[in-house]
């Protein structure tokens, strides 16, 4: 119930079947102490955490740059003048221990260390006086979220300039994982997980930053109230991701790749019928790994494949499907005994993200300890199937949240309409309901998703785009630890509109509105983005050209691609938070005024492509007056394509749509009867999309002689008009 088989998998950001081989980050060393060295059971509490400042000498030397780890790459430098301050926000009330800080040379000659619970409020923890600069090590005495260097007299004409910034304290919580062996234990509908016999409900994230960026990331996980994350793929990578997550008292799902995962792409297409080379080498692997992780106390347990029994369907179908899913999920069952004889302190289990694959894991794979489903949208529906099922397994949600692009229904533009972020926060507390509401059978979940990929996908799903907290973070750190009390959280924009939303004119300017307000009274910085997911292909945010027009209006210039685009506005608070919203808008070709002449006239050409893709794309489909119809050649030079208006006109304007084949050199070329022609304009630095070209001739036949192609492809054509 949760996703039927006939629908597509979603496009989700997730790691492959190997995690990338990275080094863990270092520790800075520090010198030059102004009195004795904290005690080596303190935390770095400050890195990668929200930093802002008074001011900033410029972009590249923002108060986040004193917070990143990196002593001599990368400063925070402000304006020249006395009494600037820069500080960050640990997340929590933290006690604290010390304070480094790594001057540039222009450093702070006199200088207080203040903290906060608030932001407002500050107390003062140390004041120094006639500092030398390099590094200065600080001990201090005292408590709060907040943590500031308030410059007094600086050393010289410029500003203050920190390479680092570190406070260091107790991070109130991180204790040592439960221990001890993980066991599903209980009967029919009042199963429970439990950790060395004491109870364990997972309230978990999937996990997107890298291995190298755990040290970093895994804090504020921790920090959510997040027990346990969850990987898809195990192996000797893995080893300073479950090191770093014991550190912070997490426990890891430990995933294994099958092929062929959920989705086109996703990677191969086994016969799990006759495939014994890939299966054993599969086992032989997995084996590897459960025996080098098995005694981790980071360890949870084992998921042993994604989506796979859903992903068949784009290898297989009819009958081999049905064969192809009882002999993928028996060989999973063969894994899980592999497991089991390795590690039998571990349950194992299986993901898939299809209520309907229950059934086959029931008959063919015994073995396993529990199941594991994706489910967004409909995850409350999960309850009801395992019901409908009469399954004897417990189960967990290995990924949830809001509804996804397979889901959802399609905007005024066809295109899927992306939750609000507000309708997203509530997607992440409506499934944690869903979870916990199924009492003795769903025993926790991972969430979707702990990233930083800032793309079309990643504002769909992550919690962390960038490393900005979006309203969709809170609301999981308030399912997971209950409050969200004194935190900073996102701006909130609502009623975004785009006009006009479905005739942009291409190149020109569209108006963006929305209302944007911060609950704390931040300051808020837009910015504006596009995407071309549905135009091109293309997932990446792209700054737009903008500007704004007041009152929460801007106005945006639109792509010179025709298509469906997504246009976002992100509102940022300067405390790492961001609203997100997006809307679409559909780009079109510019108005020409005047009349087309060449609309529905006889066209001809030296080509045409009668089957491929969309064709047949005859000549006269580029005079139709519809760009979702083409002309399209032979894929060869040269080429040509000509209309015949009927009689002589004055011509003023050609336009030319063009496909993504389009032409690098061409001339436009007239004629009075047909046979000898003259030209009127001509380029060698075509670049597609869409060219407006102003001429003046009086002809009835006009011509495109097309030269050079752009692309590998021929000469592609949605339009071409000529306008009186």
């Amino acid at each position: 119930m949760s996703r039927p088989p006939s629908t597509p998998t979603p496009p989700r950001r997730r790691t492959g079947t190997s995690l990338a081989v990275l080094g863990a980050l270092l520790a800075s060393s520090l010198a030059l102490s102004l009195s004795p060295p904290a005690q080596a059971a303190e935390t770095l509490l400050s890195q990668g955490k929200p930093a802002t400042a008074s001011s900033q000498e410029g972009e590249a030397y923002a108060a986040g740059a004193a917070l990143d780890g990196n002593l001599t790459g990368t400063r925070w430098s402000s304006e020249r003048r006395d009494g600037e301050w820069l500080q960050v926000d640990l997340g929590a009330r933290k006690d604290l221990s010390r304070v480094v800080l790594t001057w540039e040379a222009a450093y702070g000659k006199d200088y207080e260390i203040r903290t906060s619970d608030n932001g407002t409020d500050w107390r003062t923890l140390r004041t120094v006086t006639g500092s030398d600069g390099g590094t200065d090590e600080i001990a201090v005495s005292g408590s709060g979220r907040y943590v500031r260097m308030q410059g007094v007299t600086r050393a010289g004409g410029y500003g203050y300039s920190l390479w680092e910034f570190q406070v260091y304290g107790s991070d109130g919580g991180t204790t040592p994982p439960p221990t001890g062996a993980v066991r599903v234990t209980g009967s029919q509908g009042d199963w429970q997980l439990t950790v060395g016999g004491q109870p364990y409900t997972v309230k978990g994230l999937t996990w997107g930053p890298s291995v190298a960026d755990a040290p970093r990331y895994l804090p504020d996980v921790k920090s959510m109230g997040v027990n346990t994350i969850r990987t898809w793929g195990t192996d000797g990578s893995t080893k300073p991701l479950l090191d770093t997550a014991a550190a912070q008292g997490l426990k890891v799902v430990n995933g294994f790749w099958l092929q062929p995962g959920g989705g086109p792409g996703s990677g191969g297409c086994v016969n799990y019928l006759t495939d014994t080379t890939y299966k054993n080498t599969m086992l032989a692997e997995f084996g590897t790994w459960v025996d080098t992780y098995k005694s981790h106390p980071a360890t949870l347990m084992w998921n042993v494949g994604n989506e796979s029994v859903l992903g068949l369907q784009n290898c297989y179908g009819g009958s081999e499907l049905e064969a192809q899913r009882n002999a993928y999920t028996s060989f999973v069952n063969d894994v899980a005994r592999k497991i089991h004889a390795i590690d039998p302190d571990h349950p194992v289990t299986s993901t898939d993200a299809w209520t309907g694959a229950w059934p086959y894991y029931k008959r063919n794979a015994p073995d396993l300890d529990l199941y594991s489903m994706n489910s967004y949208g409909d995850i409350c529906g999960v309850r009801q199937d395992w019901i409908d099922g009469g399954y004897t397994k417990p189960y967990i949600i290995t990924e949830g949240g809001p509804a996804g692009e397979w889901e959802v229904p399609d905007d005024a533009n066809g295109i899927p309409d992306e939750p609000t972020d507000v309708r997203k926060a509530d997607g992440y507390t409506q499934a944690w309901n869903c979870v916990t509401g199924h009492r003795g059978v769903a025993l926790g979940a991972t969430l979707f998703h702990y990233g930083l990929e800032h793309d079309f996908g990643g504002i769909w799903f992550n919690l962390v785009p960038d490393g900005l907290k979006r309203l969709s973070y809170y609301a999981v750190k308030k399912a997971y630890s209950g409050s969200t009390a004194g935190d900073n959280t996102p701006p909130v924009i609502t009623n975004m509109t785009v006009s006009p939303a479905s005739a942009a004119p291409a190149g020109r300017e569209f108006t963006v509105r929305a209302d944007i307000r911060d609950p704390d009274g931040d300051p808020v910085t837009p910015r504006i983005y596009l995407s071309g997911n549905y135009a091109n292909g293309d997932k990446r945010l792209v700054d737009a050209q903008w500007r704004a027009t007041g009152n929460g209006t801007f106005a945006v210039t639109a792509p010179d691609k025709l298509g469906v685009w997504k246009v976002y506005i992100q509102a940022e608070d300067g405390r790492g938070n961001a609203g997100i919203e997006t809307r679409s808008v559909k780009v079109v070709a510019p108005p020409v005024s005047g009349t087309n002449l060449a609309l529905n006239r006889p066209t001809t050409a030296s080509s045409y492509q009668a089957q491929y893709g969309d064709c047949p794309c005859a000549p006269g489909n580029a005079t139709d007056g519809s760009t979702t119809t083409r002309w399209a050649s032979d894929w060869s030079d040269p080429q040509w394509i000509q209309v015949d208006l009927g009689a002589a006109r004055a011509i003023r304007t050609l336009q030319l749509v063009w496909d993504p084949a389009y032409a690098k050199s061409y001339e436009v070329q007239v004629s009075d009867d047909g046979a000898g022609w003259r030209p009127v304009h001509s380029t060698t630095a075509g670049n597609g999309d869409i060219d407006t070209i102003d001429v003046t001739a009086t002809a009835r036949h006009v011509r495109l002689q097309l030269t050079a192609r752009g692309t590998g492809w021929g000469y592609s054509l949605h339009e071409f008009g000529v306008y009186s």
